[in-house]
């Protein structure tokens, strides 16, 4: 028999961990514990709960002047010719270290040397210019925003890798290994994290607290971006009484990032490898996040378009789709309701419901994937939605009139879904399992260049 002590968490939800000696486990509850004596038949054993851990750093930020020039969106919701369009006339945008191929020649290798040095150049060059300047002392930072009538609020800070790494980071996605190495290669290139991990938690009232106090003082940035979105940014000197306060805080998910999340470890794991002395409290074991509470994240609908029918006349299409789902016609373009999808057919709506298994994993209860099981692969030949030429993918920020004027033009079927919500998004990294691909649309995105991270 081991006496090998093994902490783990079994459940968020209720703070709930359990704790073996040997074969016998224990269990402990509470929201706050972060050290416990657990009695065995054999042993008396402690136990240190790891939470957690955020802390402040002195990074780089934009003079306050030239934040709404600097600031751009994420490098990977946008290619190289729309970087480009973003970009000209504005040489302090940031866009020009996070897609600096948009300053070489087209035919130019994205993943080239040429494109890490422009980089590396360019972001050396908004320093020496004065665009981006050192903070005197560690700052967190509240970074609010604004779309419409909604709003989130969420406290800029630096996360620890081993927390990525021991699963405190809760992930739900799969990476790319050609992205993950693109970022790998320029987080190590700049010794910086250019644009923040996109992370949420179960709200905590003592973080909710210090932001209504925060927000009643003056920001340091406040400007709407030429999208509509209005960015406001408020320092917090040192941050000792957050840090404590999200101490009570077990675990974070990663709402948006999965790839600059991983590539911020590589880069830790080879920065180890290269210092000898290496202690683990370098800047480069920890990079740039921002935290959201769950109340208040907005998740958009990620819409399905079929190219065809699979050989079917839409009349035996409809026919099968009413065998499995039942059919309304004239429906809403926009389900109301989790198990509800809206079809779009032969310039008409159509209502499906598509109850899950309540048995069922969290993931085969989501809308998408009771879609993709029961009718994309069966009906119209899906079977691997990460690989298919014939299924296309578009995010809920360009509402349902896009998959009309897509379909009336190219033909096919589109599908209309209900949102994934934070609680599903969390149950399934909880249970260490994979969202099926394109399920989350999170909107408003973060700006890239208003929070730099160096190490």
């Amino acid at each position: 028999m081991s006496d090998r002590l093994v902490c783990k968490p079994v459940s968020m939800e209720r703070f709930s961990w359990e704790v073996s000696f040997g074969t016998t486990p224990c269990k402990a509850n509470g929201p706050t514990v972060t050290y416990a004596l657990f009695l065995t038949s054999r042993h008396a054993a402690a136990c240190i709960i790891t939470l957690m851990r955020i802390r402040a750093f002195q990074g780089l930020v934009p003079v306050p002047a030239l934040a709404p020039e600097v600031a751009c969106v994420p490098y990977d919701v946008i290619n190289a010719t729309e970087a480009a369009a973003l970009a000209a006339g504005k040489p302090r945008s940031l866009l020009h270290v996070d897609r600096a191929e948009i300053d070489l020649p087209a035919d130019t290798n994205p993943y080239s040397d040429a494109v890490y040095a422009k980089a590396l150049e360019n972001f050396l060059g908004l320093q020496r210019e004065g665009v981006l300047g050192r903070e005197t002392e560690p700052c967190l930072y509240l970074y609010q925003q604004q779309m419409g009538t909604h709003r989130q609020r969420g406290l800029v800070a630096v996360c620890h890798v081993e927390d990525y790494d021991a699963e405190l980071i809760k992930k739900h996605e799969k990476t790319r290994k050609d992205k993950e190495d693109d970022r790998t290669r320029l987080i190590d290139t700049l010794s910086a994290d250019t644009g923040p991990v996109f992370l949420t938690y179960r709200d905590e009232p003592a973080v909710n607290a210090l932001v209504t106090r925060l927000v009643a003082t003056a920001p340091q940035h406040d400007f709407t971006a030429p999208d509509g979105i209005r960015h406001t940014a408020w320092r917090i000197s040192g941050g000792a009484e957050w840090v404590a306060a999200f101490g009570r805080v077990p675990v974070t998910y990663i709402a948006d990032g999965h790839h600059r999340a991983a590539s911020a470890a590589r880069v830790a794991r080879l920065r180890r490898s290269r210092n000898p002395a290496h202690r683990g409290d370098e800047n480069y074991n920890w990079f740039l996040c921002v935290l959201f509470p769950a109340s208040e994240l907005k998740i958009l609908p990620y819409n399905r378009i079929v190219s065809d029918l699979n050989s079917h006349t839409p009349e035996d299409f409809l026919k099968k789709v009413k065998a499995i789902f039942g059919l309304v016609e004239n429906a809403s373009p926009t389900p109301d309701t989790i198990g509800h999808v809206s079809m779009y057919l032969g310039g008409k709506w159509f209502g499906l419901r598509c109850p899950a298994d309540a048995q069922a994993d969290p993931v085969a209860r989501l809308d998408v994937s009771v879609l993709q099981d029961k009718l994309l692969a069966p009906l119209l030949g899906i079977d691997d939605p990460r690989t298919s030429k014939r299924v296309d993918f578009v995010g809920g920020i360009r509402g349902p009139d896009e998959l009309v004027r897509r379909v009336n033009a190219e033909g096919g079927v589109a599908f209309s879904m209900f949102p994934t919500t934070v609680p599903q998004l969390m149950a399934i990294a909880d249970a260490g399992q994979i969202m099926p691909p394109k399920s989350t649309w999170f909107e408003p995105k973060l700006r890239s260049g208003l929070f730099v991270h160096t190490f």
